[in-house]
């Protein structure tokens, strides 16, 4: 356990390598719906492009932005559900499947659906899913997350890595959610959030304010897309907020365990 602790936090200093210590970033008001575009459309319509765009590129900067740690975060936010054993798993935002990659191979439940909006991802998810023969068990559909296309109490457990933030309308998903889980089901959400301690939260800023979108501009050509990574999360109601939210939207037992000195969060509730 000790060696998983440093590991995580060698990488988490290696990345705040690329931060600097000098730069307090403006906060956006809770309330703020954040756009990845300018242009006058809903934003789950241009979340839906956004990712479009980005899909052949997302999977590489995951790896390549977050040093690796993206994947020890969704192993953890995973296992949040040893306990639960789901035999159906809805994974909510699935992008390329990832998290139901990983759901499949630490859990082994009966049925993992991944749902999302992004017919780009979805392919690159499928790709996925044929080349580990896991089409049996996982099955990818397009979909909106805050309009489930499932019937109530379906799904023993759902899970969410980064998809949060990206809802139009939080408190409609969250219910959504709610609503298709089985009594007793668990809700895991893994989700960027603000870090406050300094000067971690200065570098964090810098890193996604700044240097972030530099990257993202020169390798996935979509600037607005890694600009609108910093600015969701700035807007994300994260720690208690979300908690509080969850509680509100109906979950009990909610709670909330920071990751890597604050920068990702593991929430869950239940129904």
């Amino acid at each position: 356990m000790l060696c998983k602790f440093l590991s995580d936090k060698l990488r988490a200093g290696i990345l705040l390598m690329f931060m600097s210590l000098s730069i307090f970033a403006k906060n956006f008001g809770m309330g703020k719906v954040v756009k990845p575009y300018s242009e006058q459309e809903n934003k789950k319509g241009q979340v839906s492009k956004m990712f479009n765009k980005i899909a052949p590129y997302y999977d590489f900067l995951n790896r390549l932005l977050s040093l690796g740690i993206d994947t020890i975060w969704r192993k953890k936010a995973i296992l949040q559900l040893k306990d639960e054993q789901p035999k159906l798993i809805l994974d909510v935002a699935t992008g390329t499947a990832d998290v139901a990659i990983e759901t499949s191979k630490r859990l082994s439940p009966e049925k993992i659906i991944g749902i999302d909006i992004s017919t780009e991802m979805l392919e690159i998810g499928r790709k996925k899913i044929k080349k580990r023969g896991l089409d049996t068990i996982i099955e990818l559909q397009e979909g909106d997350s805050e309009n489930l296309p499932f019937e109530d109490n379906t799904f023993d457990a759902i899970t969410v890595a980064f998809g949060v933030r990206n809802y139009e309308n939080l408190e409609k998903g969250l219910s959504e959610m709610r609503r298709v889980l089985k009594d007793n089901g668990k809700l895991v959400v893994l989700e960027f959030s603000k870090p406050t301690i300094f000067p971690i939260k200065q570098m964090f800023n810098l890193y996604f304010k700044y240097i972030l979108p530099l990257i993202g501009r020169l390798t996935s050509k979509d600037p607005r897309a890694y600009s609108y990574l910093y600015e969701s999360v700035q807007a994300f109601p994260d720690g208690d907020d979300f908690v509080n939210i969850l509680s509100k939207t109906g979950y009990k037992s909610n709670q909330c365990i920071p990751l890597t000195l604050g920068i990702c969060s593991i929430y869950s509730g239940q129904k």
